[in-house]
């Protein structure tokens, strides 16, 4: 079953990788025999993502990219391989869909000239402050 990022965005199960591993933590003797955690590999390269959402995804996985370009998600919290799929599943999508948000462009602003000279009087101030503080200086 495909993905659904967005609504014209859907990414294919090829592009999805998941493997089935036994999971720790909670669920008694079956925890020992069932395989329900999952972890998602996504080719993040290969993908069929536009090369900038690539780049911005590549930033947001941070830790969870491999070396060969891959994005790793680990889902073991639930005690069913379908709940752990699912959540699997979605946490990639919310990747995706942060990587999608194109960050604003950061204009050039300039301090106005009241601000420069604001900031030029409370440094006088201050600097006449420290000077009436020190020893010996008039007398």
């Amino acid at each position: 079953m495909p993905l659904q990022i967005t609504d014209n965005l859907v990414v294919g199960d090829h592009e999805i990788e998941e493997r089935f591993v036994r999971a720790s933590g909670p669920g008694g003797q079956n925890v020992n025999k069932v395989s329900t955690a999952v972890q998602l590999r996504f080719d993040v390269g290969r993908s069929s993502l536009p090369e900038d959402v690539r780049e911005r995804l590549r930033a947001i996985a941070g830790s969870r990219m491999t070396d060969e370009d891959v994005l790793m998600i680990d889902a073991r919290t639930n005690r069913t391989q379908v709940q752990n799929r699912e959540e699997a599943r979605e946490r990639l999508a919310e990747f995706i869909r942060r990587a999608l948000v194109r960050p604003r462009r950061r204009h050039k602003t300039r301090p106005t000239k009241a601000a420069k000279q604001k900031r030029l009087d409370s440094k006088k101030r201050r600097a006449d402050t420290k000077r009436g503080r020190r020893a010996g200086g008039d007398d």
